[in-house]
């Protein structure tokens, strides 16, 4: 975990020394993990936003990436992860929450739900923002049985618009000197702003619960 946690916050360094390391193959490995990140339900921490933001920054560097085959092929990673994880959750079913363990949390699947109440079917395109939310989010699609169709249409939707507004935030912003000199910091704010989607809900949620218990005050 302790490595996981250095990667995220010093993903400049990592990606360059993949970059090195792999070579081309740095775009088959980065189309693995994003699938990983969204098609795997046991995969919920790996990184995504981040990732995608740091991946978009090296691509304004001499012998960096290339922004074309980054946007489209993970693009594509994103949309297949979906689509792997929505039939994991049909043909599994809830069974795999009925027992709690690390990964099958149940409060994941709360997060989840609170989701699919506010946001209805569109849930599959505000989660790609939304760490964790995004992996079980087609799982719970799944689950529910959602009409494949209209599945497919919300994913295309969400995994392009998830994968192009990272990689270019990365590729516009994430080469500036005062980015560069603080990348941590903004990974740390990346992540930070993709946990709002997730912890507004329950926090609107609980406060309108507070407030329709207090007692009426008679005249």
């Amino acid at each position: 975990m302790m490595h996981l946690l250095d990667i995220i916050l010093h993903l400049d360094v990592h990606v360059a020394e993949w970059i090195q390391m792999f070579g081309p193959w740095i775009y088959v490995l980065m189309f693995l993990v994003i699938f990983a990140e969204t098609g795997l339900v046991v995969t919920p921490i790996l990184p995504g936003d981040s990732l995608l933001f740091a991946l978009g920054a090296f691509t304004v560097i001499d012998g960096g990436l290339d922004l074309w085959i980054l946007l489209i092929s993970l693009s594509v990673a994103g949309v297949l992860g979906d689509a792997v994880n929505y039939h994991v959750g049909k043909y599994m079913g809830p069974k795999v929450f009925e027992r709690q363990s690390r990964i099958f949390k149940r409060e994941y699947l709360e997060q989840t739900q609170a989701f699919y109440d506010k946001w209805g079917p569109f849930t599959i395109v505000a989660a790609r923002f939304a760490p964790i939310v995004r992996t079980f989010a087609p799982f719970v699609a799944g689950i529910g049985k959602m009409n494949y169709r209209k599945f497919f249409v919300f994913n295309v939707m969400g995994g392009v618009l998830w994968v192009f507004t990272f990689i270019l935030a990365g590729h516009f912003f994430g080469n500036m000197p005062a980015v560069k000199r603080n990348f941590h910091i903004v990974i740390f704010g990346v992540i930070g702003v993709s946990m709002i989607p997730i912890i507004w809900p329950l926090i609107s949620k609980r406060f309108s619960s507070k407030i329709n218990k207090k007692p009426t005050v008679p005249n």
